[in-house]
């Protein structure tokens, strides 16, 4: 009865969600606790709902206080330099363009929102591919491979796999760091092949007219309200004050909290920057909304995972789904998981699959004597990680594909095959580097 309940729950909030019935938000609280009424367990479901929240209280503060934090230090002007930097040594050779571009991508994408690495990289580096004549399928992968492939402890993947599983974010993200160095060799080597290929098409090759390197032909342009929040004369404690608050978290995990590091990286950085109370206010303000979202989002999600496992639905669902899986075969669990995670953004947005898909997964591995943090590692292998960028269910694949102004089929047929090289070789990586049993 319960695995039943518990199935009939889980379909229908995928449904509900994927026909956009209706929002995550509202889906992840009111079909869970229903089915928890339904079930009959009454004022009890108050309980495992207060459960489900108190969780996820550190996952949701240190998400929050990482967009503060990133927004406010971006908006102090501190990768200005080193986007000026970039543009200025790429000249006019496509082998440098394309990976300068997924350089830039790359570092923008430390704030964790690929919306924001699309709008800043692919305006800076279009027009310098149009002067050139590069292929601008060539520019959206670019930026589509480092911002997948840059999944870090703050992204929304990283976020949510830690909230479905209640898992510490560290125990997910610690061992896939050289899984991670893997990836990011693969992208800019591809990068590389990718303006190799266009220089050969352009007839751009060492000898030929117009190969020389040339100084750089595009440069930013900030607007009068972005100009008057810089503070260049604070790039190096801004530098020093990120190095920290990141340098902590990976480092000392286990002894300081992410949560609050970032809320004091967060407070230092409003009082170096913007030292004026009004000023903090309106930094706090413009970034609130991006915050607010994500941590309403989770939160709901808390309501999802508390109810799913204080009633046992999720137990009954995997007892019954283990009964499937022959035994020999459920250590396999995550490294499939991680050959198709990045095929499965495709047909699941990151709230269905994180919080609908991914428990009963973990359950049913956990039966089978598979630690849940593997699976989740799986997942994050591809799952609306390196298959966000050409996913049609994610808004910044279309911004991707507005930006450059290429039809949303061919960026999907160009890019595709890249990030799911990046998927299968990270996968690999971790068979290889022990962190997953084969």
């Amino acid at each position: 009865m319960l695995a039943l309940l518990g199935l009939c729950t889980i379909a229908l909030l995928l449904a509900v969600i994927l026909t956009k019935r209706m929002s995550p938000l509202v889906a992840l609280i009111v079909i869970p606790v229903a089915a928890a009424l339904i079930g009959g367990f009454g004022f009890d479901t108050g309980k495992f709902v207060l459960a489900g929240l108190q969780s996820l209280a550190g996952v949701v503060g240190m998400f929050v206080f990482a967009i503060l934090f990133f927004g406010i230090v971006s908006d102090a002007g501190m990768l200005d330099p080193i986007i000026d930097r970039i543009l200025a040594r790429v000249g006019t050779r496509p082998t440098r363009i394309v990976p300068g571009t997924t350089l830039l991508a790359l570092l923008i994408h430390l704030d964790g929102s690929g919306a924001v690495t699309f709008l800043i990289t692919i305006p800076a580096m279009l027009p310098l591919y149009d002067r050139v004549g590069i292929d601008r399928r060539v520019l959206a992968c670019a930026a589509s491979m480092a911002a997948g492939v840059n999944f870090l402890p703050w992204t929304g993947p990283m976020i949510r796999a830690s909230a479905a599983l209640k898992l510490p974010i560290p125990e997910i993200f610690s061992p896939l760091v050289p899984v991670q160095a893997v990836g990011l060799v693969l992208i800019f080597a591809a990068s590389y092949w990718l303006g190799l290929r266009e220089e050969r098409r352009l007839a751009l090759l060492p000898g030929a007219a117009g190969s020389a390197p040339g100084p750089a032909t595009t440069a930013r342009t900030l607007s009068d309200a972005e100009r008057a929040l810089r503070r260049p004369d604070r790039f190096w404690i801004n530098i020093v004050l990120t190095a920290a608050v990141l340098g902590t978290m990976v480092l000392l995990a286990e002894k300081v909290p992410p949560a609050l590091m970032f809320m004091l990286g967060t407070a230092l950085a409003l009082v170096i920057n913007y030292p004026q109370v009004d000023a903090q206010r309106q930094r706090v303000d413009a970034h609130a909304r991006a915050a607010i979202l994500m941590a309403s989002i989770l939160l709901a999600a808390g309501v999802f995972t508390g109810i799913m496992q204080g009633t046992g639905m999720l137990r009954a669902m995997a007892q019954t789904a283990v009964t499937f899986v022959p035994p020999e075969m459920g250590r396999h669990i995550p490294f499939g998981l991680g050959l198709v995670s990045m095929p499965l953004s495709m047909l699941f947005d990151p709230d269905s699959f994180y919080f609908g898909v991914l428990p009963v997964v973990a359950e049913v591995a956990h039966q089978l004597g598979v630690p849940p943090v593997q699976v989740a590692q799986g997942a994050l292998l591809g799952q609306m990680t390196t298959g966000f960028p050409v996913s049609p269910l994610t808004p910044a694949t279309f911004l991707v594909c507005g930006l450059t102004g290429i039809d949303l089929a061919d960026h999907q047929r160009f890019t595709f095959p890249f990030l799911l090289a990046a998927s299968v070789v990270m996968t690999l990586a971790c068979v290889v580097l022990g962190v997953f049993p084969l």
